[in-house]
């Protein structure tokens, strides 16, 4: 910020790509979770900083733990196939914990998510694994809204079922058409044909 308003009052036109290249100096050279060999080989000028600021973001999500074999890495080999292929293992890590601790699927076993991201690390499958629980999560985020929204149409065609009668046999052929959908066993056609259909049936325990 003050390098951009130096510039500024120096009368400098700042343009928009500017802006974000020297926002991605500051979060590279200011950020303790890169290593000194990574950041001295962008000082250089043999590591662009464009690179590295997205892998800070991602390491800032991620508990210490799990930014130790990120950090050798990079270390190891500071340069530009290294910091990428790290970024996309940290956004992963990150996707992999933040949708772990949300599936209920998960949180009412014996599972250990930990052991679970030793092994999909040690056989280079962890973007598979961490897209399958945040599918996970979002199966069960949708089954819960669809669980919602079958009770309060049930209940809107409960009401309207009684507020008619012989006398409006158009609203009462809405209700057998919701039938379909209000009912315990959810009948939805996958295409406008009709002919592939799939049914879900509803069953609740308490």
């Amino acid at each position: 910020q003050q390098m951009v308003t130096e510039l500024a009052q120096q009368g400098d036109r700042i343009t928009r790509r500017e802006v974000k290249q020297m926002s991605d100096q500051w979060t590279a050279m200011s950020s303790e979770l890169l290593p000194e060999e990574v950041k001295e080989k962008s000082a250089e000028g043999g590591l662009p900083s464009s690179y590295l600021a997205p892998l800070v973001k991602e390491m800032e999500k991620l508990p210490e733990i799990h930014l130790i074999p990120l950090q050798e890495a990079i270390a190891t080999n500071p340069d530009v196939d290294t910091v990428k292929h790290v970024t996309s293992d940290a956004r992963c890590l990150a996707k992999y914990l933040d949708a772990s601790a949300q599936v209920q699927a998960i949180n009412h076993t014996s599972l250990d998510m930990e052991l679970a991201l030793d092994e999909a690390l040690r056989l280079d499958c962890l973007n598979t694994a961490a897209d399958l629980v945040k599918q996970a999560l979002a199966l069960e985020q949708v089954v819960g809204k669809l669980y919602t929204t079958w009770k309060r149409l049930g209940s809107l065609s409960d009401r309207l079922y009684v507020d008619t009668g012989s006398s409006t046999p158009h609203l009462r052929l809405l209700l057998t058409c919701m039938d379909r959908l209000a009912g315990d066993v959810i009948e939805v056609p996958l295409d406008e044909s009709g002919e592939q259909l799939i049914r879900l049936k509803v069953m609740t325990e308490t």
